[in-house]
């Protein structure tokens, strides 16, 4: 099997070839914890577990799918919470359990006649790292780890659980468009 065709990014990407990635964008698939939650997990004293999810994040991916994107929620994680959310917002792909997140990437690529090119992945920590350097855009929360900051096409002003995701869903739509709606 091919290697993963990977980035070199010693530099940030011009504008316009940013521009360019976001235009090509088809798919767009997020990590849950650290980019949709702020990557604390909260258990109650019965065993509860609980994680925060910002509604601007949920209504960016809403304005993704009404612009006909697809969106994807792969994760490591097993909880049934990621699955309500997904529900919720009407998430069409999610992956819960997941040791590598580059495979789920190019079988959701092929599944929808994508190529990685057409993929734009949201993650913030070490375990992402393969799939955003084979992406054809990747982001990450500014509180992401230093080695995916260092790897990603863009860096998000906002941190994870604060607005990342709504941020990215606006750049691809304003590059898309013209506009964020």
């Amino acid at each position: 099997m091919p290697a993963a065709r990977k980035k070199r990014r010693s530099h940030k990407p011009t504008r316009s070839s940013l521009l360019a990635s976001l235009k090509q964008v088809r798919l767009v698939a997020s990590d849950v914890d650290g980019v949709l939650t702020d990557a604390g997990m909260y258990y109650s004293e019965s065993g509860d577990e609980w994680k925060k999810f910002n509604t601007r994040d949920g209504m960016g991916i809403k304005l993704l799918q009404r612009a006909g994107l697809i969106t994807a929620l792969v994760t490591m994680e097993q909880a049934k919470l990621v699955v309500r959310r997904a529900e919720k917002l009407a998430v069409p792909e999610v992956y819960l359990g997941v040791q590598d997140k580059l495979a789920v990437l190019r079988e959701l690529a092929a599944k929808h006649g994508l190529t990685l090119r057409q993929v734009a992945y949201i993650g913030d920590d070490v375990n992402d790292l393969e799939a955003l350097k084979a992406v054809g855009f990747s982001a990450a929360p500014s509180d992401g780890v230093p080695p995916v900051l260092k790897v990603v096409d863009y860096v998000c002003r906002k941190k994870g659980g604060e607005g990342a995701v709504r941020e990215v869903a606006d750049l691809i739509l304003l590059a898309r468009d013209g506009r964020v709606t």
